[in-house]
């Protein structure tokens, strides 16, 4: 099964098994990762699972959608790596990818 590697704030890190066709966020709700709130439950709408990808695994996405990139404006930390990790679904060929989780997200 592939995985993902989050990175927290404090450098700590949590891979998670990602069943092909979860996104990210399920995965990281599934087993309690902190700061993955996902309040929409994986609409797209509030930006409550913001993550930063890894430069390197970033070019291997899909484009954010214009929903997903209106709301990335508006997410704390945003950088040019950032996505919604339940719009990141998970396939073989993200097989460990790398994502950081924003300290703001700590704070939701």
């Amino acid at each position: 099964m592939p995985v993902a590697v989050f990175e927290m704030p404090d450098g700590a890190e949590q891979v998670l098994d990602v069943p092909d066709d979860w996104s990210l966020m399920e995965a990281a709700r599934r087993d309690g990762l902190e700061g993955i709130v996902a309040e929409c439950g994986g609409g797209a709408i509030c930006g409550t699972c913001h993550v930063q990808v890894d430069p390197r695994w970033y070019a291997s996405l899909e484009a954010p959608g214009m929903m997903e990139e209106a709301l990335l404006e508006v997410v704390p930390e945003r950088c040019a790596t950032s996505r919604l990790s339940c719009q990141v679904v998970m396939t073989p060929a993200l097989d460990g990818i790398r994502v950081r989780v924003p300290s703001s997200q700590l704070e939701l």
